[in-house]
């Protein structure tokens, strides 16, 4: 999957006649892709299509609203697809609109490659992105992960597997943190698997609809036990409603939720609370 943008066809804002600098930076970057892993190295490949390689997608906000912190999104789909546009694009625009950067994470889909494998790139994604941060001017502690659906027992199996880095490693990449500095898991919390130190995890952000039985009960299970354990969590559940409603644009039940999200952000300092949002 190649993203591309009307505006990579043109050239450079500042080179455009009519466009002052100050101009250049109100205007929203072309989206571009950055790959996990080089050509021939993704581990545990099956091939070397378009569907072996597991990218990023990079939407970021103009420069004169940008701050420092950024998000890896990922979409749902059962594994077997990429809802991409409503639980990858629509999101990684909201988050635009607060000034962080985005990362849309295209990953390995069932029946070709297990949750191990999308577990592996869910890491790489946030590796990479530390890698690129002073690139991106983001604050490497300010990186979160938020999934949807599949891409939401993604992120839970993410913040389970996530560890430090190592600093030996051969590849730099693999020096950089995976763990997130949040995670929000909406419609779809994962399960938590025993001995997991509940304690230690990043702050989370659930969300689901009510006749969505499965996801909410879920979701009131984790807030539960990451309550007891002592760990942050916020949790929002509407009555009635539906599986997959994506940013809630529109949706006279569900169109609050990313709006609660944004606060939660803020009281954890993840998001400025000045102008700059």
């Amino acid at each position: 999957m190649v993203l591309l943008s009307a505006a990579a066809l043109l050239p450079a804002a500042e080179n455009q006649p009519g466009v002052s600098k100050r101009g250049a930076r109100d205007l929203t970057p072309p989206n571009y892709n950055i790959a996990l892993w080089e050509p021939g190295k993704v581990p545990g490949a099956k091939g070397d299509g378009p569907l072996d390689n597991p990218f990023l997608t990079v939407f970021q906000p103009p420069e004169s609203r940008r701050n420092d912190a950024a998000v890896v999104v990922a979409p749902g789909g059962g594994n077997i697809m990429l809802m991409y546009g409503g639980e990858g694009m629509n999101i990684a625009e909201r988050y635009n609109e607060w000034g962080v950067t985005a990362f849309v994470l295209t990953y390995r889909l069932a029946p070709e490659y297990p949750q191990e494998a999308r577990v592996a790139d869910a890491k790489r994604a946030m590796q990479v992105v530390r890698a690129h941060a002073a690139e991106f001017k983001i604050n490497p502690d300010k990186i979160g992960f938020i999934g949807f659906s599949a891409g939401s027992g993604l992120a839970h199996d993410l913040i389970d597997a996530a560890g430090p880095g190592d600093p030996n490693a051969a590849d730099p990449v693999e020096r950089f943190s995976s763990r997130p500095a949040y995670g929000g898991l909406i419609y779809g919390p994962g399960r938590v698997k025993p001995g997991t130190n509940l304690k230690d995890y990043p702050p989370i952000f659930l969300c689901a609809a009510q006749a969505d039985k499965g996801n909410s009960l879920g979701s009131a299970q984790l807030f539960s036990e990451l309550t007891r354990a002592g760990a942050v969590a916020e949790l929002h559940l509407y009555q009635g409603g539906r599986h997959g409603y994506g940013d809630g644009e529109g949706d006279p039940e569900f169109h609050v939720w990313m709006s609660q999200l944004e606060s939660f952000l803020k009281v954890n300092g993840l998001l400025p609370n000045g102008d700059k949002q």
